[in-house]
């Protein structure tokens, strides 16, 4: 009896290692940083295109010190960056423990009682393997949500510094003698 006993546990122990070494991330997916909108603009005193070139360019560099903010810089980025890391599919660690427990049981309770011991292991790596299958479903999951929730905040910070600089460049070519748009 104290033999099973001992078999048993050194099964749940092997068992649950293994859960523990088929851990691995969530696929994250991505979403579009904010886009910027262009200032277009038409002349009210019929400058010429380069002035109108010029008057741009001036007030791009106006609205950039104003803002601290350049829309044309490669920094700014078109999408948020994110890791794709391999999950194995739903159930996986069920299926695997669940016929590791079946053989170690076999092998753990002798020749004798083979199947009663690939029963019990069958069961109990069956078991671990569907909480270590849910503890990674529930950590994939937070792992998104805060990945979605700094997203959010970063688009929200980016579209502001965009209309903070459009108001700036648009106050600027209206300054000008634009109908900015």
């Amino acid at each position: 009896m104290i033999r099973y006993a001992f078999s048993f546990l050194f099964m749940v122990f092997t068992l649950a290692l293994a859960a523990a070494a088929f851990g691995a991330g969530p696929v994250n997916s991505f979403s579009p940083a904010a886009s910027y909108t262009p200032v277009y603009l038409y002349t009210k005193a019929g400058q010429s295109l380069e002035q109108q070139d010029r008057d741009r360019y001036e007030c791009h560099c106006w609205a950039v010190r104003q803002t601290g903010f350049d829309p044309f810089q490669p920094s700014v980025p078109r999408y948020n960056r994110l890791a794709v890391v391999p999950v194995p599919p739903a159930g996986h660690d069920t299926a695997v423990l669940g016929f590791t427990g079946a053989l170690m049981g076999a092998l753990a309770a002798g020749p004798r009682n083979a199947g009663a011991g690939a029963l019990v292991g069958g069961i109990a790596g069956a078991f671990i393997g569907a909480v270590s299958d849910s503890a990674r479903q529930e950590r994939a999951r937070e792992i998104e949500e805060a990945y979605n929730r700094n997203g959010q905040i970063q688009n929200a910070r980016l579209e502001r510094k965009m209309y903070d600089y459009r108001r700036a460049m648009s106050a600027c070519l209206e300054g000008r003698g634009y109908d900015v748009r």
